[in-house]
């Protein structure tokens, strides 16, 4: 079922990419001889017009077969023909379609559980942040100069930059006023196992992992959700932090016990001690408040924009070698957590599993859509580029020199989706 349910999601995701340069493609007079979905032997097809829409046996992926696209053609209808403006709107749209895509469905997600928004939770006592004026019930809406609409924004901060021994803007609403105060985060001296969680009635599911931290040594992964530690059962990350408050980490041995799908296990971990700088508070991550229609089409782009910006932030880890083999993940990780949202959600009923499904279809569609836009040969993003140099240079790249370009790009990209595979059969089967 999980199988089914991937490849139904990353068909419709990958058909409205395509759709995306066949309507502009014939808006812009570019003959279209077929629109695919799925590659391999056809299975069945129909024409509408000069187009032949056809179904193929291979249900991964789609294309849009524009006259002219990979070589010179007389007619005028072919893509290389046109203007170098028509021929960009015409790439462009694949991936801007699939923010549509997004957006669309969020507004349904959004509409019906609500936004998340970044609510003040707790405030350490005696910490520098309560004492510059920082409260439970504040609503955060900036956080050094990055602007916060959602709780998920600022853990995406947090995520990827440590905080220092430096002062931090904080802008909060609270009581409809809007408040800017400063603090400079102070240095925590623990035990740590490495991993975030929402402080929330939810599940407490791993947010993310330190790397090489002692959970990510262990083999435990995100979304993995926490049940129980020495003994004592847990049921939300709420009751974990007031396990953790009353119970301190001291590096004695824990007995940790986890969930992944219907597996559960319990590991006998030791907290590393280590030094960091904390902020001394906690805010909403994954609680839900409603909101009315126009709030709903905004936090419905900022969803979007979450997911715009986390793609790009974890592409920028890359380069910084902040990411490993383990993190690169293809389909058949992607099913992998299909099947553990479907087993996890099942018990709340099926508008749950299917707002579940959708959150991951609005990440999955928003992710192709940054993806595609990547300078990258063989890619919108690369094709793209050859249009913008065409522009620059008032004249086009000879066809023959952009041809292999791209037939470069499609073998380093082949190799990469091998890599992929072969890491998600160890990830998900050998780990």
């Amino acid at each position: 079922m999980s199988i089914l349910i991937g490849i139904l999601i990353f068909c419709v995701i990958v058909v409205v990419h395509e759709l995306g340069h066949l309507i502009v493609a014939k808006k812009n007079g570019i003959l279209v001889p077929e629109f695919q979905v799925g590659f391999g032997p056809k299975l069945c097809s129909f024409k509408r017009g000069e187009t032949e829409y056809s179904f193929r046996l291979i249900p991964f992926g789609g294309a849009c077969k524009m006259l002219g696209e990979d070589g010179e053609s007389d007619d005028e209808r072919a893509y290389t023909n046109k203007k170098p403006w028509a021929r960009f709107a015409t790439i462009f749209a694949g991936p801007f379609f699939n923010f549509i895509l997004a957006f669309v469905l969020a507004v349904i997600v959004i509409s019906i559980v609500g936004y998340d928004p970044c609510v003040v939770t707790s405030v350490t006592k005696g910490s520098t942040v309560e004492a510059a004026g920082l409260q439970s019930g504040d609503v955060i809406t900036n956080f050094d100069g990055d602007g916060i609409s959602i709780g998920r924004e600022l853990y995406i901060y947090f995520n990827f930059n440590e905080l220092e021994n430096r002062s931090y803007q904080i802008t909060y609403e609270r009581d409809g006023k809007k408040y800017t105060t400063a603090f400079t985060p102070e240095l925590n001296r623990s035990y740590k196992l490495g991993f975030s969680y929402m402080n929330d009635d939810n599940p407490c599911k791993i947010g993310s992992l330190v790397k090489g931290g002692v959970l990510d040594l262990a083999g435990i992964r995100v979304d993995d959700i926490i049940v129980g530690i020495n003994g004592t059962e847990i049921a939300s990350g709420k009751e974990f932090f007031e396990y953790i408050q009353a119970n301190p980490l001291d590096g004695s041995e824990v007995q940790f016990t986890v969930q992944r799908g219907s597996e559960v296990k319990t590991l006998a971990l030791t907290p590393e001690f280590v030094e960091t700088y904390i902020a001394g508070f906690t805010y909403n991550y994954g609680g839900r408040e409603k909101t009315g229609p126009l709030g709903v089409l905004k936090y419905s782009a900022v969803e979007v924009k979450y997911w715009i910006v986390n793609t790009y932030k974890s592409l920028g880890q890359i380069f910084k070698g902040k990411v490993t083999a383990d993190d690169f993940g293809g389909p058949v990780r992607i099913v992998s957590e299909l099947e553990n949202t479907v087993e996890e959600t099942k018990s709340d009923g099926i508008l749950y599993v299917i707002l579940n499904l959708m959150n991951w279809a609005i990440l999955l569609s928003a992710n192709l859509g940054v993806m595609n836009l990547l300078p990258i040969p063989a890619l919108d993003g690369g094709r793209l580029v050859f249009i913008i140099i065409e522009l620059i240079r008032g004249k086009p790249v000879p066809p023959e020199k952009e041809g292999l370009v791209h037939a470069i790009g499609i073998v380093l990209l082949m190799a990469l989706m091998v890599f992929v595979f072969f890491n998600d059969i160890r990830n998900v089967f050998f780990r």
